[in-house]
């Protein structure tokens, strides 16, 4: 069996997290909220909707990024610096264009939504294009990249579940802190400038358990064959379906609510341990057969994660005083987002000096020297 064939099932996990963020961030109201000045009932298929969707977060592109970079370095072993160096032209680079793009783009949305003063405000302040660039708040969607590039940062650490897999339970005990740290600080130092800074730092610390996680689903994938891993999946779905049980008592709340259900304790385990569970039912049926053709299209998943938000502004701006139900407007967003998206991403991956944006052609020539290569698509 090749390789490609092999890993369809992983090419598989990336497109759904591509393009489940389009389905995800189209499910909130412009100011990404549950659709609280609608009535209850109003609420009720956009946040079934979004309880579906909801099971592949970032996190899940988090685990298979590392999952791929953990076995790029199994299959080439190179040494740290020179990991980085290649880590960091392949995201910070294509980061940093977003970066522009995103914190000028979005003066569209701001003016048609009446914020445009406060939007040129943060674009003239040197501090705020410090956190545009390196926690990545310039758009919804961008904290993922300095996020990942923060776990990478510890790699060995990762390698340590290659050998060791059991040490992936460590994302039990990430999750603990992290809930009881983010907790303690907004609770304490709520208003504080430095508050978004302290939550990042967090964030990263404790997502190392996803990274726990990636390194040790590549050591199962590594020991086990198709039939011993297939053994397992009676209780993947069993405890996903349990997860997923409790996501729709969360979703309830928010219904009946109008507002996202943070104090739920459950409802953050659900939410925080969904993407394990889809991860491992994607790796644990490896060995069936899966359409080829999804290998074929996963290269694009990057670059509609990245896009997205481009279209659902407009989309955003285009409805800003429609009277259509919210799940008219779900529908809209996405019949419009996800197309547009994907044939945007198309048409830039065909174009050599901008192909790179989306992660599918080579990075432009830096200054320092580093080796121009092809980027290995998250």
């Amino acid at each position: 069996m090749g390789h490609s064939a092999r890993f369809v099932w992983l090419d598989t996990c990336r497109l759904v997290a591509g393009v489940s963020m389009v389905g995800l961030h189209a499910t909130a109201d412009p100011q990404g909220q549950p659709w609280a000045a609608y009535p209850e009932s109003d609420r009720i298929w956009p946040m079934l909707v979004r309880a579906v969707i909801y099971t592949a977060r970032t996190e899940l592109f988090l685990i298979i990024s590392i999952f791929l970079l953990l076995m790029a370095l199994d299959r080439r072993p190179r040494g740290y610096v020179q990991t980085m160096a290649e880590q960091a032209r392949r995201l910070l680079v294509p980061f940093a264009f977003w970066v522009v793009f995103y914190a000028f783009y979005s003066l569209i949305k701001a003016d048609a939504f009446g914020y445009a003063h406060a939007w040129w405000d943060r674009l003239s302040n040197p501090w705020e294009w410090v956190g545009f660039f390196v926690l990545g708040d310039v758009k919804y969607h961008m904290h993922f990249i300095p996020t990942l590039f923060g776990l990478v940062l510890f790699y060995p650490l990762f390698r340590i579940s290659v050998a060791h897999p059991w040490t992936g339970v460590m994302i039990l005990a990430c999750l603990i802190v992290k809930r009881e740290l983010d907790g303690a600080l907004y609770a304490t130092f709520w208003g504080e400038e430095w508050l978004s800074w302290a939550i990042r730092a967090v964030k990263v610390m404790t997502y190392l358990g996803y990274g726990m996680v990636a390194g040790a689903f590549l050591g199962l994938w590594m020991r086990m064959t198709g039939d011993a891993r297939g053994k397992w999946v009676p209780l993947i779905l069993f405890g996903g379906a349990m997860l997923f049980a409790i996501k729709l008592v969360a979703t309830l709340k928010t219904i009946q609510t109008g507002a996202w259900p943070h104090g739920y304790t459950a409802g953050y385990w659900a939410d925080f341990l969904m993407p394990v569970a889809l991860f491992a039912l994607c790796m644990f049926l490896g060995h069936k057969h899966w359409p080829v053709i999804l290998s074929r299209i996963a290269p694009y998943s990057f670059g509609i994660y990245l896009c997205h938000p481009i279209f659902l502004d407009m989309a955003e701006i285009a409805l800003r005083d429609t009277t259509l139900s919210p799940i008219a407007q779900i529908g809209l967003k996405i019949g419009w987002a996800l197309p547009t998206t994907a044939l945007c991403v198309l048409i830039l991956s065909k174009l050599p000096p901008l192909a790179w944006t989306v992660g599918m052609g080579p990075l432009p020539r830096l200054p320092f020297g580093l080796p121009r290569k092809t980027r290995q698509e998250l």
